[in-house]
């Protein structure tokens, strides 16, 4: 939806690693940019991962890499 993604580009948004992870907390930082639950985006990316010949390995490395980790944050 277009509106949407406008939407998410106004609140100047940040893509951070998330403190609720289970590895290097990528998934979970995806979760929360999108408003997403963390499991279903760590099933999403495991079912991605299998079908594409384990792609997702290496661009999950590369985001853990380049990828800031959120700073602490009361919830």
């Amino acid at each position: 939806n277009l509106l949407s993604i406008v939407t998410i580009m106004a609140d100047n948004k940040r893509f951070y690693r998330s403190h609720n992870k289970c590895i290097a907390g990528v998934c979970g930082g995806v979760a929360d940019y999108f408003g997403w639950d963390p499991t279903i985006v760590r099933l999403i990316y495991l079912l991605a991962t299998f079908t594409t010949g384990f792609a997702g390995i290496p661009i999950y490395i590369l985001l853990w890499i380049f990828v800031p980790l959120e700073r602490y944050r009361n919830y």
